[in-house]
């Protein structure tokens, strides 16, 4: 573990808890917004100790995982949309809130919080399987084709659990208006992932040969 890791790592993991936070609670108007905190406390948690755990145990998977920078164009547009969606998102719930548009059962919060949680164990296994994984699209030296395990099933689970996490986000906040917003995250996945395949299939040795292997991109026997 490098001392720039360190400071890159927990620089950014504060920027995005500040940043969350000022677009959650500042339209909401006040503090006192109990399913902002529980949001909160359901993202960061985890993302806390699994820095934690890649720092110690996989410190290049970690610095694979802060580079977000896309050099593809399509996908550099399509990381920004996911960003635009994530700010009106979160605006309208903290909005929702602050004027009682329309307040979600409390037993819909709960569900949402059980899926969200499932989802960040699905995408620490994608991590555990797949050490290639980084926030970029792109071919690393000597990265292989894993078929194994999740992947054995379905060619993308990191983003499956991805759409779990974030259709999870608007629930746990109490957001009706905020879940048709993130709605949009699918379908910018869905284009995402296209494209990702069609670089894969180009550059990465085997990578033909293992579509035709699992046919499902994200659902088993759906899709």
């Amino acid at each position: 573990m490098s001392k720039k890791l360190l400071i890159q790592a927990v620089t950014k993991f504060l920027a995005g808890v500040v940043l969350v936070g000022l677009l959650v609670f500042l339209p909401a108007g006040t503090l006192r917004f109990r399913n902002g905190w529980l949001f909160m406390g359901l993202l960061f948690v985890p993302m806390f100790i699994a820095g934690i755990v890649m720092m110690f145990r996989n410190p290049e998977l970690l610095t694979k995982r802060l580079a977000a920078k896309e050099k593809m164009k399509e996908q550099s547009i399509v990381v920004k949309l996911s960003g635009l969606m994530f700010i009106a998102g979160f605006i309208t719930a903290g909005l929702d809130f602050r004027f009682g548009w329309y307040r979600l059962p409390s037993i819909i919060t709960i569900i949402a919080s059980v899926i969200f949680i499932g989802a960040y164990l699905l995408y620490a296994e994608v991590l555990r399987e797949n050490t290639f994984l980084s926030r970029t699209i792109e071919v690393q030296e000597n990265q292989k084709v894993i078929d194994t395990g999740l992947y054995g099933i379905i060619r993308h689970p990191m983003y499956t659990a991805t759409i779990l996490l974030f259709l999870a986000m608007p629930l746990v906040l109490g957001s009706a208006f905020a879940l048709i917003i993130f709605l949009f995250y699918p379908l910018i996945i869905v284009k995402r992932l296209k494209n990702e395949e069609e670089f894969l299939t180009k550059e990465l040795e085997g990578y033909r040969e293992y579509k035709e292997k699992v046919r499902y991109r994200l659902i088993p026997f759906i899709w």
